[in-house]
């Protein structure tokens, strides 16, 4: 996958040469690619080193990602009995097409509640978080309490040590409050990045975390610079930025009263419902036209929106507790990481 990166310049924060160890003069080129399409297949796999569990649903095309996935990451894959796997697969896609008639349009009866007014307060600091203000201004965004088990899936997997964690840190009771600010944390706890640089244009960021992803880039004023020594004076600096996400629970909905699909917060969303919550305060952005789902959605559901937003029985959270569907691989751990390259062009062109 490759996509375009714009440059913005921020209002205000000052990045230290530690922060932010890019820095390249203008004009700069970039291309981005998605490390889990590209990256070798020897690079997956571990003879030794640590095993995760990984929660996902069969039953949903392509049969032949299952098939590379289990050969690829799952302990011992290589030796799985292909048949074994297709029947298995094709058990659970014959289910999904019962769901298909037994439970058609069972999405579109999502639950939304009102939020407690007592957590306003919460919200409203939600709302003044610059983050917050950054990734919600396209369309219209709103709290509410979101049912949890009609809530539309792309993501098809989750971590099992991972939601183990979430739900030990949430608690069996929480008061919502406490399940607030689960779901629209006020800071960020993050796993720690590991840097390198591996090359004169190359630098190589490391994290446990899938949420590591590149961010926007900045144009950033000399002001703006500090503990950074240059070798001559400094005109301006493009700061290629690598970092976490908003982190925030959200939803997309399609039009006042349809369809939900959960955007951010799949591991929140699976402890929570392993917990027995059926309900949890959400950010919901409100899709109504057809050129803003660009503006909302990742690439994976601009490119079949159809499926998720119109299909009679899409992939939902409470299928990740439906033994006809759910299965447990053990998986080779592996780390999120992010190459970047960049490349420097001169030239002169007519005054």
């Amino acid at each position: 996958m490759t996509r375009q990166l714009t440059m913005t310049r921020p209002n205000t924060a000052e990045i230290t040469a530690e922060q932010l160890p890019l820095f390249a003069a203008w004009p700069v080129e970039v291309k981005r690619e998605s490390a889990a399409e590209t990256a070798p297949r020897d690079l997956l796999r571990h003879d030794h080193g640590d095993i995760d569990d990984r929660v996902m649903l069969l039953g949903q095309p392509p049969l032949h990602k299952y098939l590379s996935f289990v050969r690829d990451q799952v302990v011992d894959g290589a030796d799985f009995d292909r048949r074994v796997l297709m029947d298995a697969w094709g058990r659970a896609n014959d289910y999904y097409q019962e769901l298909e008639e037994s439970e058609t349009g069972i999405c579109d009866e999502i639950e939304v509640r009102e939020l407690d007014p007592a957590l306003a307060p919460l919200a409203a600091e939600v709302a003044a978080d610059p983050r917050y203000r950054k990734v919600f201004d396209s369309v219209p965004t709103g709290f509410a309490m979101v049912e949890l088990d009609k809530l539309v899936l792309f993501q098809t997997h989750v971590i099992q040590q991972g939601t183990d964690r979430l739900r030990a840190r949430l608690g069996a009771d929480p008061d919502p409050a406490a399940l607030f600010r689960f779901c629209q944390p006020p800071t960020d706890r993050q796993a720690p990045v590991k840097i390198r640089r591996v090359g004169a244009d190359r630098y190589v960021f490391t994290s446990e975390s899938t949420d590591l992803r590149p961010l926007k880039p900045a144009l950033l004023r000399p002001d703006q610079i500090r503990d950074h020594e240059s070798s001559g004076q400094i005109s301006g600096v493009v700061g290629l930025v690598i970092g976490y996400g908003s982190n925030f629970f959200t939803a997309i909905r399609q039009g006042e009263d349809g369809r939900m699909v959960l955007n951010n917060g799949y591991h929140r969303a699976y402890a929570m419902r392993a917990l027995g919550i059926t309900h949890a305060p959400c950010i919901v952005q409100t899709v109504t036209r057809h050129d803003e789902f660009g503006l909302t959605v990742g690439k994976k559901v601009s490119q079949d929106r159809d499926f998720y937003f119109a299909s009679a029985r899409p992939p939902m959270l409470k299928d990740f507790f439906d033994p006809k569907i759910r299965k447990i691989h053990r998986v080779y751990k592996t780390l999120k990481t992010i190459e970047v390259e960049f490349k420097i062009r001169e030239y002169y062109v007519g005054a």
